[in-house]
């Protein structure tokens, strides 16, 4: 895919910033954040060349180019899945053409559901690790090794650095957040009981469909990571009750206001 990102990377040049740019990806209903962002230039999806055209309703498809409290940013507003059908080298192909346009640091969001029990909807959770549980891996293939090792080091993925920024802004504005491990599963259907049980037995305190490509690749281009779940649901498997998209996508979008203040002062401090 090097000559899918490098096409990329050259239409994007002409709105990126010589400055370079903090790496942004909002996740499911957490649109907020784009308000907040003093807009340059806003391209669709389908306008990049080789970018994929995300399909998921909540996802807008925007590369927004922009400011955030005077500090350069490229946001992507909406991201692609696994589920959608795309390939892992597809779904983080944005991650890539970030770094070649001068990204060092990456911000993620996602919407998850909430395995830990004393886990309550609609906060926030810090990721302070993860589990890859998908069914493929962005790294698998041939390695180029201009753009990082073939066998990348994962035992820091999540900047301490930055989650303690994180943390230390949370805790001056009153922010309840948690902090705990990230699963992410193929998807698209949500789990069942058993699974539930499963996943909270290996050490995940919440889980999603997202997240893990993109930062498996932004560590194997040695950006520095951070990621931040809104907990859409809770996921008791002794208590368990149908939830439907609109009703994550609304707890999503009732948090995304706090997550947007985060990632403001936080981007402001970098």
């Amino acid at each position: 895919m090097t000559s899918e990102i490098i096409q990329s990377s050259d239409f994007l040049k002409k709105f990126a910033s010589p400055q370079g740019a903090v790496g942004i990806i909002m996740g499911t209903g957490l649109h907020q954040l784009a308000k907040s962002i003093k807009i340059r230039d806003a391209i669709d999806y389908s306008k990049i060349p080789h970018f994929p055209t995300s399909t998921v309703e909540s996802h807008k498809g925007q590369l927004l180019f922009g400011t955030i409290e005077g500090k350069e940013v490229v946001a992507m507003q909406g991201r692609f899945h696994f589920y959608e059908g795309y390939s892992m080298q597809q779904i983080t192909l944005p991650v890539r053409v970030m770094k070649q346009l001068g990204v060092s640091t990456l911000l993620v969001s996602n919407a998850a559901g909430a395995l830990n029990p004393t886990y309550q909807k609609g906060e926030l959770m810090l990721i302070e690790d993860h589990i890859h549980l998908q069914s493929s891996n962005p790294l698998i293939g041939k390695n180029d090794s201009e753009m990082g090792p073939r066998f990348p080091d994962m035992s820091a993925p999540y900047d301490v650095f930055l989650r303690a920024a994180i943390k230390k802004i949370a805790a001056e504005n009153s922010i309840r957040l948690q902090e705990g491990v990230y699963v992410s599963v193929d998807g698209p259907m949500l789990e069942t009981r058993a699974e539930y049980r499963y996943l909270r037995t290996i050490g995940a305190d919440a889980v999603g469909m997202s997240t893990t490509p993109e930062i498996i690749v932004a560590r194997h281009m040695n950006m520095r990571c951070v990621g931040i779940s809104v907990l859409t649901d809770v996921c008791d498997p002794d208590h368990l009750s149908p939830v439907t998209l609109e009703e994550i996508i609304a707890i999503a979008e009732s948090a995304d206001p706090i997550l947007s203040k985060i990632v403001s002062r936080l981007i402001a401090t970098l």
